[in-house]
């Protein structure tokens, strides 16, 4: 495949010089191979403004390239990270041309680019989504970095509500990802390009008062620097100095932080001091040169150097009072340290165990994301992350000790219980006090950077709520907050438990939408919450369950009891016949079987009784017949109104508007059958009734209750007798 235009063999040349002045090695022959590949792939395809396609993945290979130098493979991915999703290409393709690597880093790269579509970009599932790429190959979110970067600065083109959900998006996620691993440049300039689409009539508000005050900063700066210059020159330092510039977003959160104008907030002149060697030593060293030339300000003092940022930032903070008595900030830094406050991971790459990964301080973090997951839902885990992102990022950092004097960095605001849980979980469960520099303190006292701390701890002890409202750090807060949900999931099982005992016991019948009405109607969420209040002994079972109890009871008795329906329909049709005569013998019905009208029934002759009436079905009588005993006698209904009989049905079904007329045309149109008698009880949108009707035979209630079952909001129609008696 050639590329046969000049124009490509020239940007190529660039990318290649590029990355061997960026990059430790390069594989020119793969790198033309996959530059090749990018280009016929998308050769036909157009930006939104107008630009071949191919621009983007170049871009983002130079950028990778450039800002964020990693390595070659590290380029290829980014030449070829839109290929799969875009084009006919399978990720098994680029495997076999490139490699496995690549392809991780290509198909990571690609499915993080469906994390956020069609989604709310707030959820914290995203986040598990794309940290659970990182863990894999942290080449994988650089390269996503430096795909956003390019997106961010080409967003022009795109539709005003487009361009607010990628800034929002990157504002919430990518720049707090940037800040994470150290990569400065990336961040500021994502934060300042989505506040340029998110908030542009501030953004260029602020852009305009800054660039009115350009020439005056310049000139006030020259002025500091001068003598600063000439100090360093006479002692041989090789340095380079610069005014650092001030971020607008950044500029911006101050003004709504501390709720002033863009005047008193934008008078803090920045100056950064790079220096040539290695040696952090010549820090120290120059700022004792600068403290010789200008009057410190004591609590404007940040040593980054001994003590690194999390994200591995080293360097000097200091405020002076300059010329005029305006305060200036200092920064002091190596050059290896400015690289790595610049470029952040991509700066100080090592290879181990045949994978990229960072310095031990990201090695920390990554293994705490691994072990989120692994000991929490996948929602808890999501959750818990997210939490880490937006508590710790932009904030400033204390140094404790142990007892044995071991450092340990925690958040401005950390508590003992802070510092507890950043020694191990168990000691934070199990904290019951604390001692402070040898004085017992408080659980929520306030630490400072020095001191020392001594946790005690108790067996018996649990977290507390209260705990939750006064910690700093992400890991307390997680720890707190999963103990917390534990011990409720154990009060709503316990209190489930008494409830469906209590129930159980009173006979009372409660669907799950029942109990969420109930604990509703007294003031609760829903069932969980109810059950954690009757296991917290706050709600009184006897007192709730009453008027369910005394309701149901009522309905009970409301409802057609099968002996007064038997006794109408008996009644009706007369006496028994025996022998098919009409005789005054005395006889009685059998409880066991309970016959009725149309049932197929025999006479049973006992001893000081009469005849007993039972069902030819009737189990004690076939066990009574298998006994031997032949003193049964054939017995019949008698025939009265044209062979009519009297019959029972039960309907249970909704309470909806018409459903008695229906019932009702269900029953008279079908060879005008007659209804003896009706009772219907409702009751929250639902209805349960018995119906007693004039029927031929058993042929005909059955036709009966299949039209009755077609009538919609019917849920079921049984012949009323024992067999349906709860």
């Amino acid at each position: 495949m050639a590329l046969g235009v000049t124009k490509n063999k020239r940007i190529f040349e660039d990318l290649l010089e590029t990355c061997k002045h960026n990059l430790p090695s390069v594989d020119e022959a793969m790198l033309k191979k996959a530059f090749e590949l990018s280009y016929e792939a998308h050769k036909n395809d157009f930006r939104a403004s107008g630009e071949p396609y191919f621009n983007h993945p170049y871009e983002v290979a130079m950028i990778v390239a450039k800002e964020i130098p990693l390595d070659d493979i590290s380029v290829i991915s980014a030449l070829l990270h839109d290929v799969v999703e875009d084009t006919d290409i399978d990720i098994s393709f680029i495997a076999k041309e490139f490699g496995k690597e690549v392809a991780e880093i290509v198909d990571g790269v690609t499915k993080m680019g469906g994390v956020f579509k069609g989604q709310d970009i707030t959820q914290a599932e995203n986040y598990r989504k794309m940290l659970l790429s990182m863990v894999k190959d942290v080449r994988v979110i650089l390269v996503k970095f430096a795909d956003r970067l390019h997106n961010m600065r080409t967003l022009e083109f795109v539709n005003p509500e487009k361009q607010r959900r990628i800034a929002r998006e990157t504002l919430e996620i990518y720049a707090p990802f940037a800040h994470r691993f150290g990569l400065a440049r990336v961040k500021w300039e994502l934060e300042d390009l989505s506040f340029k689409y998110l908030n542009k009539e501030a953004y260029d508000d602020l852009a305009r008062k800054i660039k009115n005050k350009r020439r005056e900063r310049e000139n006030y700066i020259n002025r500091f620097n001068t003598p600063i210059m000439e100090k360093l020159k006479e002692h041989g330092l090789k340095f380079e100095v610069s005014g650092r510039p001030k971020h607008l977003y950044s500029i911006y959160r101050k003004m709504i932080k501390r709720n002033k104008p863009f005047e008193e907030i934008y008078d803090l002149f920045a100056v950064r001091i790079i220096l040539e060697s290695n040696d952090s030593n010549e820090c120290y060293y120059v700022l004792g040169i600068i403290n010789q030339i200008y009057i410190p300000v004591p609590d404007r003092f940040k040593d980054y150097v001994s003590i690194p940022k999390t994200n591995n930032y080293q360097s000097i903070h200091t405020t002076v009072i300059g010329p005029e008595g305006k305060l200036v900030e200092v920064q002091i830094r190596t050059r290896k340290m400015h690289e790595v406050a610049e470029k952040g991971v991509a700066a100080h790459w090592k290879y181990k165990e045949n994978k990229f990964t960072s310095d031990s301080e990201l090695e920390e973090w990554v293994n705490w994301i691994r072990d989120v997951f692994e000991n929490a839902s996948k929602d808890e885990a999501s959750k818990e992350i997210l939490a880490s992102f937006k508590l710790n990022l932009y904030q400033d950092e204390i140094y404790v000790f142990t007892p044995k004097g071991d450092l340990r960095r925690l958040p401005v605001n950390s508590t003992p219980v802070d510092f507890a849980f950043e020694i191990h979980s168990k000691v934070g469960y199990h904290c019951i006090g604390a001692k402070v520099n040898g004085k017992i303190v408080p659980l929520d006292t306030i630490l400072h950077s020095g001191d020392q701390l001594e946790i005690i701890t108790s067996k018996n002890q649990h977290p507390n709520r209260s705990w939750a409202m006064f910690v700093t750090t992400h890991k307390a807060k997680a720890a707190i907050r999963r103990w917390i949900n534990k011990e409720e999931e154990q009060l709503v099982q316990s209190g489930k438990e008494l409830w469906e005992k209590k129930v159980k016991k009173l006979k009372l019948s409660f669907s799950a939408d029942d109990t969420i009405k109930l604990a509703k109607s007294l003031k609760y969420d829903g069932s969980g919450q109810l059950f954690k209040a009757i296991a917290q002994e706050k709600v009184n079972l006897d007192e709730v369950l009453a008027p369910k109890k005394d309701k149901e009871a009522k309905e009970s008795i409301s409802e057609m009891e099968f002996d007064s329906f038997a006794n109408i329909a008996r009644t009706d049709l007369g006496g028994i016949l025996v022998d098919g005569k009409s005789e005054n013998v005395m006889y009685s019905f059998a409880k066991c079987c309970n016959p009725i009208p149309g049932d197929p029934i025999v006479g049973y002759i006992t001893i000081g009784e009469g005849i007993k009436i039972h069902r030819k079905t009737c189990d004690d009588l076939i066990n009574i017949v298998k006994k031997g005993e032949n003193r049964l006698v054939p017995v019949q209904w008698p025939t009265v109104d044209s062979n009519l009989f009297v019959a029972g049905l039960t309907i249970v079904g909704e309470d909806v508007p018409g459903i008695l007329k229906d019932i009702s045309h269900s029953i008279t149109s079908y060879q005008n059958t007659n209804i003896k008698s009706v009772n219907i009880v409702a009751n929250n949108s639902m209805f349960k009734g018995t119906i007693t009707l004039y029927v031929k035979n058993l042929d005909h209630l059955s036709r009966i209750i299949e039209r009755l079952k077609k009538n919609k909001g019917i849920y079921t129609v049984e012949r009323f007798d024992s067999t349906n008696l709860v």
